[in-house]
């Protein structure tokens, strides 16, 4: 097990220390480029945003491809693997038929299809300035689609591991259903958590912590120094999104670390309960997803808004908290969430 855990350390620190040198050129080219954050003028109803606007007018132009750093550092590290392998330094790649590969695809797939759309938004490729919203619907659904027939129908797992409160139940196609959904929720409530400095990265990290916690418990070693590897990126990406940011997340960034949560619950919970403590390890993401969904159901049902603007927050900032303040207390929050998870693995091993 040292052994193991001298290697995920190491991976760790090549992974930082490479992020943390290529930030500041990436950051560089993406300005020279102009590609720069552009603030959204319209809602979800095509009504103008002027809330929003008004919240968010001083990060007009912060380059917003973080997402591609992520991309880029985790592919150099499980590629130098496959190097080291063949070298005869150590035994494994990263890249693993058993623990892996669905971890891979659903970082990458996710990552590298919403970086061509925030790079087609950018350059203004097409009149609509990057994928449709109907484009971007169906390839969410392609991508869950695969995550849940991975597991089901390939793997063959239909149960779902509800330790504390209830046994382990065959669910049978309901897995397929229940994941499908779940991947979905997750990816977009990720996605709507990244408008504030630091705020889904921090929660992210810490989510990303605690999965690889459980994951090097229950044996998997391979998974958890590539969750370690994504974490080292986002901790450098700390350095260069506190306030005052140089460099957002984007769709990129914060869709990839969705699916890659997402597959790695499923995983995981195959060799140990961790579906019903993911519910609280992930209740920022829950929350800023719900009130997401309630303010775009109530325009619909009931032509007015819920919220003077949503998800979360952006509704703290409206009532006037600081934004380093929300986002502060959100990461107290999440380290409590985290601490809550940590304690379920804690009595399960116990």
């Amino acid at each position: 097990m040292s052994q193991y855990l001298s290697y995920i350390i190491v991976y760790f620190l090549l992974a930082f220390f490479l992020a943390f040198g290529l930030f500041p050129v990436y950051i560089y080219l993406l300005k020279r480029w102009g590609l720069g954050q552009r603030i959204r003028e319209e809602a979800v109803d095509g009504k103008k945003a002027e809330i929003f606007k008004k919240l968010h007018i001083h990060k007009w132009w912060v380059p917003s491809l973080g997402g591609g750093m992520f991309l880029f550092v985790t592919g150099i590290l499980v590629l130098l693997s496959l190097g080291l392998v063949k070298a005869w330094v150590i035994n494994n790649s990263l890249i693993s038929r058993q623990e892996t590969y669905i971890l891979l695809f659903a970082f990458f797939f996710m990552g590298l299809l919403w970086l061509v759309d925030d790079i087609f938004n950018y350059f203004g490729k097409s009149k609509i300035k990057g994928l449709t919203a109907k484009a971007k619907l169906v390839w969410m659904i392609i991508f869950a689609f695969f995550i849940s027939w991975w597991f089901y129908f390939k793997l063959g797992i239909s149960t779902v591991n509800l330790w504390p409160f209830l046994p382990e139940i065959d669910l049978g196609f309901g897995y397929f259903l229940l994941t499908f959904l779940f991947t979905i929720s997750l990816a977009n409530a990720v996605n709507i958590t990244d408008w504030l400095d630091g705020l889904a990265w921090g929660v992210s990290l810490f989510v990303l912590l605690v999965l690889g916690i459980y994951s090097f418990w229950v044996g998997w070693y391979l998974s958890t120094t590539l969750l370690m590897v994504v974490a080292a990126v986002l901790l450098a990406f700390l350095w260069f999104n506190i306030p005052p940011a140089k460099i957002f997340m984007g769709d990129s960034g914060a869709l990839a670390l969705g699916g890659l949560m997402a597959a790695t619950i499923y995983l995981l919970d195959n060799r140990a309960p961790i579906f019903v403590p993911s519910l609280f390890l992930l209740g920022i993401f829950w929350a800023e997803l719900l009130t997401s969904f309630l303010q775009i159901s109530w325009k619909k049902l009931f032509k007015r808004k819920l919220f003077p603007i949503a998800p979360l927050h952006h509704w703290l900032e409206f009532l006037g908290y600081p934004e380093y303040n929300i986002v502060g207390r959100m990461w107290l929050i999440q380290i409590v969430l985290s601490l809550i998870t940590l304690l379920f693995l804690l009595f399960w091993l116990g």
